[in-house]
């Protein structure tokens, strides 16, 4: 059989099963026509995969196979069903993925903070540039540590997590431009050596990390995930590999978009310490002893159940059956 004829003469009716299958309302003249064109184009499949194998016809075709399949026996799924599976599978299979650029970016982060630190110490006249004498002394002797009591504890840990988490959502959003998330991750780094170095200029070094380590253990590495994430998207479009750049794209905008609610979550067990931790008077011990806990109960879950996830084959993106059928590319 000529597979480039049949092509020609069946493309019509394949166009027209595809139109039918997208539309929201069919009536039962049109029903009784997508099943005829349905059962017409499975034996048009057939015949090409048993002729070419996988062919670029072929993948289009199952395309539109794969909507009339749906709308002809498919119905809603209960979303609840789909919760295990996100929190099982998805979501630290998404994670897992992320490890090594994770620890990359907490790497330059943790260095350019202690660079910054660092260098605004060597000269009195730098320290000067960031403010009067009276007013450094202020931020270090009470304002640094006052900041965590301004507000009720509830409504401080609310605060700190909507905060944190929009950030979180833009360096996964706005990945793509690869600039935002690098920008974003820059923007915290000489924030964080500022006050290190305000606070060490003052002799309040070990108040500094009594404050920031019980909540920034958690909170920080969940931004150097989402960090990550959004560079994974925004390679995803520098280097495509086999698949075009909008299907590449696609998939890992839609694995790592996952990572959002996962970081979200972690960072309201953030705000919760910070909120109700890190401003006790307690030993700093026992402080960094509960933010060590929630960044192992993270890592635990990225590591440990993530690395099961993903040897059972998942990646973080929903099935094919909901994502449809790969666009073929050559090469």
């Amino acid at each position: 059989m000529n597979i480039d004829a049949l092509i020609d003469v069946r493309r019509a009716e394949w166009d027209r099963l595809d139109a039918l299958a997208r539309r929201r309302r069919l009536t039962g003249a049109e029903t009784d026509e997508l099943v005829r064109l349905y059962r017409s184009a499975s034996a048009d499949l057939a015949t090409i995969k048993t002729a070419l194998g996988r062919s670029a016809a072929g993948d289009h075709l199952s395309s539109a196979l794969s909507r009339a399949r749906l709308r002809l026996t498919g119905a809603p799924e209960n979303p609840w069903r789909q919760v295990p599976r996100f929190f099982a599978l998805q979501l630290p299979a998404a994670l897992f993925r992320l490890r090594w650029l994770t620890l990359a970016i907490a790497a330059a982060f943790v260095a350019i903070a202690g660079l910054v630190a660092w260098w605004l110490q060597q000269d009195p006249q730098t320290m000067a540039a960031l403010g009067d004498e009276a007013q450094l002394r202020q931020y270090a002797d009470e304002d640094f540590v006052g900041y965590y009591s301004e507000h009720a504890e509830g409504v401080f840990a609310g605060l700190v997590w909507t905060n944190n988490a929009w950030i979180a959502a833009q360096c996964v959003m706005f990945g793509v431009t690869g600039f935002w998330p690098a920008w974003m991750l820059l923007q915290n780094a000489v924030g964080i050596g500022t006050s290190a170095a305000v606070m060490t200029w003052f002799g309040r070094g070990p108040e500094f990390f009594a404050f920031i380590l019980p909540h920034g253990l958690l909170e920080m590495t969940a931004i150097f995930v989402a960090g990550a994430a959004g560079l994974r998207i925004f390679w995803a479009w520098v280097s495509p590999g086999r698949a075009s750049r909008g299907s590449a794209l696609a998939s890992e905008g839609r694995a790592l978009a996952t990572v959002v609610v996962g970081l979200v979550l972690a960072l309201a067990l953030s705000g919760v310490v910070e909120g109700f931790v890190t401003r006790q008077d307690w030993p700093p011990a026992v402080k960094i002893g509960i933010g060590a806990a929630a960044l192992g109960a993270l890592l635990a879950y990225m590591l440990g159940v993530g690395r099961r996830a993903a040897r059972a084959g998942e990646t973080g993106d929903v099935r094919e059956y909901e994502a449809g059928t790969p666009r073929l590319v050559a090469g």
